[in-house]
């Protein structure tokens, strides 16, 4: 699901409110999320998921391309950690496929 997908979905789900406010809701949450981990904070959803940054440390690497060592600088990178509601529903729809 992309997030055109998303914002037209919630306006099915709920016809009173307008597309533009649907899009201003989720790029406001979108944008808490990422000015949250951007502080190096974390963000839970309670039956969905956390969202949280993990360190990467400073490395050698490879251009694939090439073969040719290059330097990867130390950065941050997102993190989500599904929660046990979402691994349930998702175990159990796993289960009924089988």
């Amino acid at each position: 699901m992309i997030r055109s997908e998303l914002v037209a979905k919630i306006c099915e789900d709920f016809p009173d409110l307008t597309q533009r406010e649907v899009e201003n809701v989720v790029s406001s949450l979108f944008d808490a999320i990422t000015d949250q981990l951007a502080e190096g904070g974390r963000v839970e959803l309670r039956g969905f998921g956390a969202f949280s940054t993990r360190h990467r440390d400073a490395r050698v690497g490879r251009n694939p391309r090439t073969g040719e060592a290059v330097q990867v600088d130390a950065k941050r990178v997102p993190y989500f950690k599904p929660g046990k509601e979402m691994r349930e529903r998702l175990n159990l729809n796993a289960a009924a496929n089988d």
